[in-house]
């Protein structure tokens, strides 16, 4: 890493700081996340994060800088030490939880709620949290998202698990296996030999 990622990635974790963020030591940044927080909510990055918001860091292409965004008030999100995020967004309205050592492909999202109500009516203006809803999500250690992989409320992806690019996971995944599709399946047990 080079003398001035390491000042900027300084700068970013106190600007962080300020905003409400609980960081760990040695966040390594790429670009600037964008951070939106609500009243009592909770946001925590663990020690050895990187935040890569930037294409110059990721070849893959990084479409946006990496979202963290509390969307009502005591939401908590969690992501735990080692944790690498490209451009990810990750959305929420009650929890999200991510392990520690996953790595988050380019421009992957993690939401615990719909974002809208499901009745037609009003759907465009109804924020009402009793019409929209909303389900933990659990990313347990180790698990890799790939490009463009998209996680929906309610979810646990087990540890050591694999999602393919571009994949939707919209029911849990047990630990250890490869996933893909729309909506994903596991392809593969990652534990046999």
């Amino acid at each position: 890493m080079s003398p001035l990622t390491k000042l900027l990635s300084f700068c970013r974790a106190a600007s962080l700081r300020l905003k409400g963020v609980k960081v760990g030591s040695g966040l390594v940044t790429y670009g600037s996340p964008l951070v939106h927080m609500e009243k009592g909510g909770s946001m925590t990055l663990g020690d050895n994060c990187v935040l890569c918001s930037s294409s110059k860091a990721n070849f893959a292409g990084v479409n946006h800088p990496v979202i963290l965004a509390l969307l009502r008030p005591g939401a908590k999100l969690e992501i735990g030490d080692d944790t690498g995020i490209s451009g990810g967004s990750f959305c929420a309205a009650q929890s999200v939880k991510i392990g520690s050592g996953c790595l988050i492909g380019a421009n992957a999202l993690v939401t615990d709620c719909d974002f809208h109500a499901l009745k037609p009516e009003g759907r465009r203006h109804n924020s009402n949290p009793n019409d929209v809803g909303c389900a933990p999500v659990v990313i347990e250690d180790n698990v890799w998202l790939g490009a463009n992989v998209t996680v929906l409320k309610g979810v646990r992806i087990g540890r050591d698990s694999v999602v393919a690019a571009g994949s939707v996971v919209t029911r849990d995944l047990p630990a250890g296996v490869l996933a893909a599709g729309v909506p994903a399946k596991v392809i593969k047990d990652l534990k046999e030999k």
